[in-house]
C-alpha cells in the first residue's frame, strides 16, 4: 500500500472549511475528474468521475467525525481506494488542512503526490473564494450596502 500526504495552510475558518469539505456534492467542484457526488445514504455516496479517459461510476463511502473536523473516504474495488482529511486551526481565520491518500495501486508516486497537491490547491481556492462570495451576498453585496 502507498500513502501520500499533504498539508495545506488556508486561509479561512476551520469550522467553514470543514463544512464545506462535508458536503459531498461539492467535491466536483474542486476535484476535476469528478463530474458527480451524491450522499445516498448513511454513509454511501454514489460517485460519478472520469479516470484518464474513462467514466467510472459506482458507490464510495463518507465519514465525517464533526468533532474531530475529520473525514475518511474511500471505495471498494482493484485499488481500494481510501483517504482521510484533517482540519486544525491555525489562527482565528486560517486553518491547516492535512490530506492523506492511501491506494494498493501501482501508480507513479510523483504524479500521485503532484495531483494530490494540485487537489489541495484547487480546493483551498474554490473554498475561499466561495466563501468570499457567500460573505458579500450576505452582507448586501462587495461595497457592504
Amino acid at each position: 500500500m502507498s500513502d501520500y500526504r499533504h498539508t495545506a495552510t488556508i486561509e479561512m475558518p476551520a469550522a467553514d472549511l470543514f463544512a464545506y469539505l462535508r458536503e459531498p456534492r461539492n467535491l466536483p467542484r474542486y476535484f476535476p475528474q469528478m463530474s458527480q457526488a451524491e450522499l445516498e445514504g448513511g454513509d454511501v455516496v454514489h460517485v460519478e468521475a472520469d479516470v484518464h479517459g474513462e467514466r467510472v461510476e459506482g458507490e464510495a463511502w463518507l465519514k465525517v467525525d464533526e468533532g474531530d473536523r475529520t473525514l475518511r473516504w474511500g471505495a471498494q474495488g482493484p485499488h481500494d481506494y481510501q483517504g482521510e482529511l484533517s482540519i486544525d486551526d491555525a489562527g482565528p481565520a486560517a486553518c491547516r488542512l492535512t490530506v492523506t491518500l492511501h491506494s494498493v495501486r501501482d501508480a507513479d508516486d510523483e504524479e500521485v503526490q503532484r495531483g494530490l497537491e494540485e487537489t489541495v490547491a484547487a480546493l483551498a481556492h474554490k473554498a475561499t473564494s466561495e466563501s468570499d462570495v457567500d460573505t458579500a451576498e450576505h452582507q448586501g453585496g462587495w461595497a457592504g450596502h
